[in-house]
Formats: C-alpha cells, sequence, structure tokens
C-alpha cells in the first residue's frame, strides 16, 4: 500500500519477486526533508499464487540462475545427443565412435553459443537454441532415396572425386585423431568426412537465406499468410515424429521412466500448491525459515538427480543385467562410462576443422526445406513462449530479429561442421511452465555453461553418461507440457468453425498418410529421370513439409476472417507497442523486446527502414524524460 511518505508492504501483498522487502518511510517533520528513520519489514510472499516467480527482465539470486541454467541444460543434453548421432547415422559414421564424440562437442559448443546471441541480441526471450532436429529427417530421407551415399569412396564420375584426409582435413583434424576408422561395411573416415563436407556448404547457404528473411523483414511479410492453423498442425506432426527417437530412450527400464516422469509430476502438480520450508540465513536478518516453492522450480531436475541415484543402487546390487546387447543395458549408470575415458579434456570447434566446404544439389535442397520448417517453427515457439511468460505477443521486428540471429548461427554451425542448424527448443518453454522461473539470465548462463561443455570435453560427458530411462522420462514431461502449450495457441483462433475444424484434421491426417505411403515403396515418385525422383521422393517422406503444405494453402484459400484464423490475435501494430498493456492479463510489456542499443536511436527515423529494428514515433527528447520521470 502506499502512502504520503512512503512506501510501505503489508504481508501477502506482492511487490516484487524477492522474499524479503526493505521499506523507507520518510517523517516530513524537519524543515529540510532532511531527517529519515529506515524501517525494515520482513514478510515472506505468497510464491503459490504467482503465475511467475521470476519474470524475463527479473535477475534471480546467482545460486537460484545457476542451478536453473544447469536444469535448462540438462533438459536440452539428450536432444543434442540424439540429433548429433542421427547425423552421424546420415553422414554413415554411426560406428565411429570417435567421430561421434568430436560431433557432439561441435554441437554442444554451437548450441551455447547461439542461445547466448539469441538472449542477447536476438528477440531477447527466455530461448534455448539447440541441435535442430528438422534438418535430420532430410537428411536421412536423402541417405536412403541415394543408393551409394555410403559406399565405401566418394565416386569418381560426375566431376566427384574421392577426397584424401591428407590434403582436406585441418591439420589438427586428422584421421589419426579420429582414428583411421573402417566399419564393417568398409566406410572409411574419407568417405564420412566427404559426406561431412558436402553438408557444410549445402548447409552455411541455406543459413544465409535464413538469416536473409529476417535481415529484410521478408518474415514479417510472411506473418500475413502464416498464422496459428498453419503453425500448430506443423509442429504437431513433428511431436508425432519425435515420438520414435523418445521411445527407444524410454522402452530401455519403463519402471525408471515411470518413476522419472512421476517425481516431476507430483512436485510441479500435485504440491503446486505447496511451499517448501527452506532454512536461510543472511547476515543482517540470521538464521530463518523462509517458504519457497522450491521442488517445483526445479521439479525436473529432482527428479533426474534422484532415478539417477535409484539407476546407480541398482546397477550396485546387480539388478540391472550386464549384457551389453541387452536394451536393459543402458539403464545402467556405467553402461557409457568408456565416453568420460575417452572423451579428450579439452577440444575446441572451429569453422573448417572437417576441412573446405563442398556442395551437394540433394542436401542444399535437403537443407531449404528444413529451413522452412525450422522458421515456422521458431515463429511457433516465439508466440509459445510469450504466453508462457505471460508478455505480449512479439512485435515484427523482434520476430525478424529472431531469425536473422538463427539464420547467422546456422551458417557458424554448418561452417563447424555440426551436420545442422540451431533452432528454438519447445521443451525449454514447457519447462519455463513447470519451473515459473521465466528469467533471461537464466538462458544466458545455460548458453554458457554449454560452450564449456563443448570445449571441456570429459565434463559433457559425464552428463552424457545419464541412464537411458532417466533421459527419455525426462523429454516426456518437457515436451508433454509443451504440446499442450502449442495446442493453446488455437485458443485465438475460432475452432468452433467447421472451417477451422476441417483444416486443423486434414493437414494432420494427410501430413501423416503421404508419407507412410512413401515408405511403403522404394521409389515413390517415378518419372524417368533419377535426380527429380530422388528429390520429389525425399519431398513427399517429409510429414512436417506435406503438413505444413496443405495446411497454409486451406488456410489462405478458404474464405476466413483474420479474427477466425487467429492471424489477427499475433499481430502487433506499432499502436500496440505504445500502448500500455493489460498487467491483469501480462506481467511485462514490450520492452522486453527492445534490443541492447541506446533508447535514442529507436526514435531516429532510420529506423523505419531497418526491419529488425524498432522504430518509436515521437519526440525523443520528451519521450525520455517521461521515461526518467516515470
Amino acid at each position: 500500500m502506499s502512502t504520503e511518505n512512503g512506501t510501505i508492504g503489508s504481508q501477502g501483498e506482492v511487490n516484487g519477486d524477492v522474499m524479503l522487502t526493505h521499506f523507507r518511510k520518510k517523517d516530513d517533520d524537519d524543515a529540510n526533508g532532511e531527517v529519515e528513520t529506515e524501517e525494515t519489514q520482513v514478510y515472506i510472499e505468497n510464491y503459490k499464487d504467482k503465475l511467475l516467480i521470476y519474470g524475463i527482465n527479473d535477475s534471480p539470486p546467482i545460486h537460484v540462475t545457476i542451478i536453473c541454467a544447469l536444469q535448462q541444460g540438462l533438459l536440452s543434453l539428450s536432444g543434442q545427443l540424439i540429433v548429433s548421432l542421427l547425423v552421424a547415422e546420415a553422414v554413415c559414421a554411426s560406428k565411429n565412435d570417435a567421430f561421434k564424440a568430436r560431433l557432439l562437442s561441435s554441437t554442444l559448443f554451437m548450441s551455447g553459443i547461439t542461445t547466448f546471441c539469441m538472449n542477447i541480441f536476438g528477440i531477447r526471450l527466455p530461448l534455448f537454441q539447440g541441435a535442430a532436429s528438422e534438418y535430420v529427417i532430410p537428411l536421412l530421407l536423402m541417405a536412403d532415396t541415394d543408393q551409394t551415399f555410403c559406399t565405401s569412396e566418394p565416386s569418381k564420375e560426375g566431376g566427384q572425386s574421392p577426397v584424401p584426409a591428407t590434403t582436406t582435413m585441418s591439420p589438427n583434424f586428422t584421421n589419426s585423431s579420429l582414428g583411421n576408422y573402417t566399419n564393417n561395411d568398409e566406410i572409411t573416415m574419407d568417405r564420412i568426412i566427404y559426406n561431412v563436407q558436402m553438408i557444410q556448404g549445402s548447409l552455411v547457404l541455406a543459413g544465409f537465406v535464413h538469416a536473409l528473411l529476417g535481415f529484410t523483414g521478408l518474415i514479417g511479410v510472411m506473418l500475413r499468410f502464416v498464422g496459428p492453423l498453419t503453425i500448430v498442425p506443423t509442429l504437431t506432426l513433428i511431436f508425432i515424429f519425435i515420438v520414435g527417437p523418445v521411445i527407444k530412450f524410454v522402452e530401455v527400464n519403463w519402471g525408471i521412466a515411470f518413476s522419472t516422469i512421476a517425481v516431476a509430476v507430483i512436485l510441479f502438480l500435485y504440491l503446486a500448491k505447496y511451499n517448501m520450508p527452506v532454512p536461510v540465513w543472511t547476515p543482517s536478518l540470521g538464521f530463518r525459515i523462509i517458504r519457497y516453492p522450491l521442488h517445483q522450480v526445479f521439479a525436473i531436475l529432482i527428479s533426474i538427480v534422484l532415478n539417477w541415484l535409484l539407476c546407480g543402487v541398482l546397477t550396485y546390487a546387480g539388478l540391472l543385467t550386464d549384457d551389453k546387447k541387452n536394451i536393459g543395458y543402458n539403464a545402467r549408470t556405467d553402461a557409457r562410462i568408456q565416453i568420460v575415458r575417452d572423451n579428450p579434456w579439452l577440444t575446441f570447434p572451429y569453422p573448417g576443422q572437417f576441412g573446405p566446404f563442398g556442395f551437394s544439389g540433394a542436401a542444399f535442397i535437403s537443407c531449404m526445406i528444413a529451413t522452412l520448417i525450422s522458421v515456422l517453427d521458431s515463429i511457433g515457439d516465439y508466440y509459445a513462449c510469450a504466453r508462457v511468460c505471460r508478455v505480449p505477443a512479439p512485435p515484427k521486428h523482434a520476430v525478424n530479429r529472431g531469425i536473422m540471429i538463427e539464420g547467422l548461427c546456422s551458417m557458424l554451425s554448418g561452417a563447424v561442421g555440426c551436420g545442422h542448424a540451431t533452432s528454438t527448443y519447445g521443451g525449454n518453454i514447457g519447462a519455463i511452465g513447470v519451473t515459473k522461473v521465466a528469467s533471461r539470465h537464466v538462458f544466458i548462463a545455460t548458453g554458457v555453461i554449454y560452450i564449456l561443455f563443448g570445449i571441456f570435453g570429459k565434463f559433457s560427458a559425464l552428463f552424457i553418461s545419464i541412464p537411458y530411462p532417466v533421459l527419455g522420462g525426462a523429454i516426456v514431461v518437457m515436451f508433454g507440457i509443451f504440446f499442450g502449450v502449442v495446442i493453446s495457441n488455437l485458443e485465438v483462433t475460432n475452432m468452433s468453425s467447421p472451417r477451422n475444424i476441417a483444416i486443423f484434421g486434414l493437414s494432420i491426417f494427410i501430413g501423416l498418410a503421404v508419407p507412410t505411403w512413401a515408405k511403403k515403396h522404394k521409389s515413390p515418385v517415378q518419372t524417368g529421370h533419377a535426380m527429380f525422383d530422388k528429390i520429389m521422393s525425399m519431398l513427399v517422406g517429409n510429414p512436417n513439409l506435406v503438413g505444413t503444405i496443405i495446411a497454409c494453402f486451406l488456410d489462405n484459400t478458404v474464405p476466413g476472417t483474420a479474427e477466425e484464423r487467429g492471424i489477427a490475435a499475433w499481430q502487433v501494430s506499432e499502436e500496440d507497442e505504445r500502448a500500455d498493456v493489460d498487467r491483469t492479463e501480462f506481467n511485462e510489456g514490450y520492452e522486453v523486446y527492445d534490443p541492447l542499443i541506446p533508447r535514442s536511436i529507436m526514435y531516429s527515423k532510420l529506423m523505419k527502414y531497418i526491419p529488425f529494428l524498432p522504430y518509436k514515433r515521437g519526440n525523443v527528447e520528451k519521450e525520455l524524460g517521461n521515461v526518467k520521470t516515470s
């Protein structure tokens, strides 16, 4: 409550996101107004009634920031591992452990770089940028349709020549460092490196196109035609096909996986209305007990640690199989301990570490398909994150900036040789809904942690040794929450409309049916032109592409109002940005999207012509004066 002499807080009143608030009361008895008496009132905030404990611009205590960042990092670790292993499969290196370790270090390093850049320079929502699974599907389809992709040597015919390791790889990264490895199918290191180089050049070019979409503002134009009825089916199809890789983790031991899920669900759902007593000590107030939703903030991390310990106990007691051929072996805590021993202490990924870039037309088309899906995925994630963080929908300049940063980092990821681009991870958005911690500082710290993971090989290998069913259970919780967030985007559409129901149902069903049919035929498209047939077979086998095309076509050709389609709710005008937001609906306003540039520059008329930066109309002196006064 407010008084004439100052501000006084009372117990149960929410004045900020801290547990202890100091109140200062001014006495105006002195003529000069120089006499002040300070009162300190201590109270415990009612966290259970808050939809968010820490908002985007809030700075949690350093220990909370580090632990939350570690939790977010652990949740995403399995995703990095899965995508990295699938890229190794696509370039025919599934049996080369040394190469897979190097590829994983590069993936972790680039995920850290991209996450840091997105939160500092990009859209500035609390987002984790990791290895994009969208790029793996077309790469695997390309390998399937090209019968010579995994032959022992690249063919010399048609202008393609083998790539000698002695002349193509960096001097610091040779066959000897990877192991001059040949698997049972005679796949040499030369062939693996050749495949990586073909993807590198194609991915760099696709990343450039990706960045260009944001730099030129074409994404803002795209938002006129792409709304919830296009993006929700796209993300839904991704979820459906993510089930397969997740099952590979969960089926190792269903009991441990369900235990991981159960612990997390109990902590953040069933116990959501309770605050845990936590002992704290400060020099000014000494030792005391406060109530804080610790179990909810760290629900997933607590579940991972407890079930990791459970696996350790079961391993020590001999209750888990020691047969390496048995699927249950990966539930043991020592199943992948060799990774820790073999990984080097230090490694530093850099552009060109696999040699000069190559180019493949099929690989470029694959990457461009993935880029389209990735852009739609990211746009949907931006709006979903804004909804979870209780901030207004992102304006066009913020979306443009986010896509531009993603594209630039995808170029760098391709140059480093990761074999994939980087994209927004929806599961971490779901984790925000669980923990109620939406601070940008947490994700900046997560980016730094991932950079260290990529550099310190043995440190990252320790987390990779987490038992598979524990990772699988955490992924189920994480993606389950985010799937609910994705579906909630349909709230802004009129789902009682037969039009919208038909578009959503048809796009999902056709997106599943066509690729399922394509998988049953070795060559689903046969026109007599081998290259065209190969490319078209790859396109019709991609569920995300098929579903997206159907949804976008129907949504833009079947008559319907902007409000009915939900596009109106995603469009932010300049007037909306200048207006005061409804604080009963939003915790923070459009200021969370402002880039790190001097505020006075935003009032320059030059900003009207830069689509990825905000332009604020009005008199700069007047506006800045009002800001200082307020």
